[in-house]
């Protein structure tokens, strides 16, 4: 009962201070650290005794799996040269600059134990550092590097860890240190791609979305387990076999499948990475108690905390300044022909280095006759604490002060719309390949509008003027919903008279909470102000006609679409043609005077003409520049 009563304490301050820093749009792992150490001096408070092999068992294989099958992995390719360097090189730098530091501070302290502790405090955190990249606005080629870091530098930590605890002992030469890493880096690639492989062989034979989700619970336990006991990284290993299964959703599930199995995954990472934060604050109290048997004043403790916490975040500033240095060097020199990162970026990775779960349960793995094992560990809290604090508070300013470009929810919609339009078009050509003669033409068209309908609702997230006090398709959800609410008060009525059995209705409720979900979606932010929106490089198409050098034509109305006018229709976003300059409305207006004048004049390219829009669109080739 105790444990129960517990458990429901810890969710359920999860969720008040959670929700309560959302609401105030403040950093939810700091606010969670803060509680636990407010709470761990209260009276009656249990005293939590925060296990490190639950944490490095039972708690990070599926917080790191959690956040791989969300990770891509296309990105993470291109981005794997800066992510090795982070995930590997910063982390041995910071465990030898932390550990000289340590061993310099710490009176009694052997090396091979300061260098323990750079170990422990050497991986930023997966969860604390996308939280606060995603809240201040960070580009997401930035949120993507930090993120793939974190994903990578647990494992070259841990392994660091047991490495430098075996030279404690004295049981270990230089060079087996790096034999240790490499066999254990090779075991956790190996292990992980086997087990994502296999894995992702059972799940493509399963149908059912229950078992497909109880398969991927067992999935980072089985992957951690296999390859530590062939001495392996297990951690490695789960991140491995996560970005395997996270590629291959699309091919190995289906739709409810995958449903499922994101619902799942996010409230499981949800509860446990908040309730890891919790936790962490409430072992201040019992860190505190065994410091003071160390025989050290309060002010050396102070200056032991501040030394090692400077160090580990100076190690990853002069590591990004070291990198940014070679990088341009070898660019003038004519040996790197790739792109260099403005000096902004470096600035904020470097900044962007908040500890979290993986060092304090680190810190405990220890052994017990680790000399100064105490201060260690609280030094490690400290870390923890300080740089959620110092640098998660000053992160989302300087991101600000730096002008570094935010997310534009404009650029998203337009690469939305250009992915959904090329994947109507390609099923609308395989519907009349598969129409036959028979089938019913109210059920072709019924299927065209649908697939029609939806590619538009896309496009009209575009454009920031319209004659119409709602778009088609907003006019169409607050329709619907309405419409739902109705139905579900009719079900609730059959319900409650039984005049259905309970699992027809528990079919159509399904039916109606599907519908509901479609119809949903987030509140987007508006476009960002004086940028004009273009279309992505990677988005963008390359053809003839819009390679080709459009003179510009005045158009042939400053605001309207004439046509529409005349016609008494209206219209929901206008386009401009090129060649010509006449104005009119775009495919998702009732008439489509666009589309209607290109069948007409047969001029191949237009460009939106709504303000601060100049992507373009050949109407011939299909295509988006």
């Amino acid at each position: 009962m105790h444990v129960a009563a517990e458990l429901v304490g810890l969710v359920l301050t999860v969720l008040i201070v959670t929700v309560g820093a959302r609401r105030w749009d403040w950093s939810a792992p700091l606010c969670l650290v803060t509680v636990g150490v407010a709470a761990s001096f209260v009276p009656g408070v249990p005293e939590y005794d925060l296990d490190p092999e639950v944490v490095l068992i039972g708690l990070l294989p599926p917080l790191l799996y959690s956040a791989s099958i969300q990770t891509s992995l296309v990105a993470f390719r291109r981005l794997r040269g800066p992510i090795a360097l982070l995930s590997v090189g910063l982390v041995v730098f910071t465990a030898f600059g932390v550990g000289l530091v340590a061993w310099a501070v710490v009176p009694g302290l052997p090396l091979a134990a300061g260098i323990a502790l750079g170990a422990v405090v050497a991986p930023p955190d997966a969860v604390a550092a996308s939280v606060v990249a995603r809240r201040a606005g960070m580009p997401r080629k930035l949120v993507r590097l930090l993120e793939g870091e974190s994903l990578f530098n647990d494992a070259a930590a841990l392994v660091a860890l047991r490495t430098a605890i075996a030279a404690i002992a004295g049981a270990v030469s230089l060079w087996q240190v790096g034999l240790d890493f490499v066999l254990a880096a090779v075991g956790g690639l190996v292990i992980g791609f086997v087990v994502g492989i296999a894995v992702a062989f059972l799940r493509a034979r399963l149908e059912e979305p229950i078992t497909d989700t109880a398969l991927s619970f067992a999935l980072p336990f089985a992957a951690y387990l296999v390859a530590e006991v062939a001495h392996g990284s297990g951690v490695l290993a789960v991140v491995v076999a996560g970005l395997i299964q996270g590629h291959k959703a699309p091919q190995i599930q289906s739709g409810p499948s995958r449903l499922a199995t994101r619902l799942n995954w996010q409230t499981v990472q949800f509860l446990l990475e908040n309730m890891v934060f919790l936790l962490i604050g409430l072992q201040l109290r019992r860190i505190l108690t065994e410091v003071g048997k160390s025989g050290l004043s309060l002010w050396a403790l102070i200056g032991i905390c501040a030394a090692v916490l400077a160090a580990t975040i100076l190690t990853r500033v002069l590591w990004m300044i070291g990198i940014g240095t070679v990088t341009r060097l070898l660019h003038r020199l004519g040996v790197n022909r790739g792109k260099i990162w403005p000096w902004r970026y470096s600035a904020v990775i470097s900044w962007a280095g908040m500890r979290g779960v993986v060092t304090l349960a680190a810190a405990f793995v220890l052994p017990a006759d680790t000399p100064q094992r105490a201060v260690l560990v609280l030094a490690a809290f400290v870390v923890v604490a300080g740089t959620l604090v110092v640098q998660g508070m000053t992160l989302p300013p300087l991101i600000r002060r730096l002008r570094l470009p935010r997310p534009d929810p404009a650029e998203d919609a337009l690469q939305e719309a250009a992915v959904l339009h090329d994947m109507t078009r390609v099923a609308l050509r395989k519907l009349d390949e598969l129409q036959r003669p028979e089938d019913p033409p109210e059920v072709i068209q019924r299927l065209r509008e649908r697939l029609q309908s939806r590619s538009d609702s896309a496009w009209e997230q575009l454009g920031r003027q319209s004659a119409l006090a709602e778009t088609p398709s907003d006019a169409y959800r607050r329709l619907r919903v309405q419409l739902l609410e109705a139905e579900r008060e009719q079900f609730l009525e059959a319900r409650d008279q039984g005049t259905a059995d309970d699992t027809v209705l528990r079919r159509i409720l399904a039916r109606l909470d599907i519908e509901e979900s479609m119809l949903d979606r987030d509140d987007e932010e508006p476009p960002q102000e004086g940028r004009e929106l273009s279309t992505p490089a990677a988005t963008a198409g390359s053809c003839k006609h819009l390679a080709h050098e459009w003179a510009d034509k005045p158009p042939s109305s400053p605001d309207s679409c004439a046509a529409c006018i005349a016609e008494g229709t209206t219209w929901v976003h206008l386009r401009i043609c090129l060649k010509c300059g006449n104005v009119a409305c775009c495919d998702s207006s009732p008439a489509r005077h666009a589309s209607q004048h290109f069948h007409e004049s047969r001029h191949p390219v237009m460009r939106s003409f709504e303000p601060g829009e100049s992507w373009r669109w050949c109407f011939v080739d299909k295509q988006l520049g």
